[in-house]
């Protein structure tokens, strides 16, 4: 009877790794359908045919242009973007230990959006070509100081949990302090702006996927890229730390340094991402929460599942965005807003049921 207990727990720890696995590698499946039909969607009349022939290279120079140039950078940043803020939030979930962090909820993208304004506004960064267009004259400043003030919000978060011990719910409240403040130091820096100025910081903060082009996208996927393998390495001390601080000094785990890279890396992810692409919210709080209700919280599944659940929810929303009232187009960060407020106020009262 020992016996044959030992062997069944193979094949049902089996099974547990091939649902995991499948739901991943689905929930992929579907962001590459999900793909096809956004480069389809659209005014320019395109078919699926079509765009197979001009994949292939076999298509049209119009459909190339407008294949190539135009809708692939958007779907590809789109995925590569929400993959960026969902583990994010996946990993600040995990060091602070507070199912409602995110790097919308701390505070940390109006931090990376205050460092963008004053790169635009006060170094002239950002301009306009056209009352439509707005172009970003140099990224890396943008970046540099979006950088910054995300890392502003993210060091008086870290202070509040190692130095004043406070609660979870106090952590999220403080990062809504500091998105409050942030926003307000935003808007007092549009108000003496010039208009043009004015207008490329406001047309910034909209949460627009379309202004990405091949060069920000590659910017976007090598700091994610480098991001995505720390988080990996560093799994099983997630793990760790999801029983409790004291469990995970026990087992060995650096806590305190393990917190502050983790945040440092989600905070670069956080300003990169919001640089180029203006504020996204709720995706790093939507994404984790879906997988972890459908793969449990072990990060070895969690962090590469929320990460192609992130890509899939900002592409849905993206096309959404693009086709529900065509051919006007609706800002991305209002979607998931929408998407995102109710998940927020039901995990919160969850919370507080408990």
């Amino acid at each position: 009877m020992r016996q044959s207990f030992i062997n069944t727990i193979p094949e049902s720890y089996n099974r547990y790794i091939k649902r995991k696995v499948f739901i991943i590698l689905l929930t992929a499946l579907l962001t590459l359908i999900l793909s096809i039909y956004a480069i389809n969607a659209g005014s320019a009349g395109l078919s699926v045919y079509d765009v197979i022939k001009t994949l292939l290279g076999q298509g049209e120079e119009r459909f190339r242009i407008i294949i190539w140039n135009i809708r692939m950078p958007r779907i590809l940043s789109a995925i590569v973007a929400g993959i960026g803020l969902s583990v994010a939030g996946c990993v600040t979930q995990s060091i602070l230990r507070n199912p409602l962090a995110s790097p919308f909820t701390l505070g940390i993208s109006q931090g990376a959006a205050f460092g963008a304004a004053v790169a635009i506004i006060v170094f002239g960064a950002g301009s306009t070509t056209n009352p439509d267009s707005v172009i970003i004259n140099n990224p890396y400043l943008v970046v540099f100081f979006a950088f910054l003030g995300s890392m502003g919000s993210t060091i008086v978060v870290l202070m509040l949990a190692k130095r004043f011990r406070v609660t979870p719910e106090a952590m999220v409240l403080a990062g809504v302090a500091l998105g409050s403040l942030f926003s307000a130091g935003t808007t007092i820096l549009q108000y003496f702006a010039d208009d043009v100025k004015l207008a490329s910081v406001v047309f910034w903060t909209f949460g627009d996927i379309g202004r990405a082009s091949w060069k920000e996208l590659g910017i976007m996927s090598a700091v994610i890229g480098i991001s995505l393998i720390y988080f990996m390495f560093n799994r099983w001390n997630y793990n760790a730390l999801d029983s409790g601080e004291e469990t995970a000094k026990g087992l060995g785990v650096d806590v305190e340094k393990v917190r502050l890279l983790g945040m440092f890396m989600a905070s670069l992810i956080a300003s990169v991402i919001t640089s180029f692409v203006g504020i996204i919210g709720f995706i790093g709080l939507i994404g984790p929460h879906i997988m972890r209700r459908l793969i449990g919280g072990d990060h070895r599944f969690l962090i590469p599942a929320s990460s192609v659940i992130g890509g899939l929810i900002l592409l849905a929303s993206d096309t959404l965005g693009r086709t529900i009232i065509s051919p006007i187009v609706l800002p991305v960060g209002a979607i998931t807003s929408f998407l995102g407020a109710p998940v927020f106020l039901y995990v919160l009262s969850r919370g507080y049921r408990r």
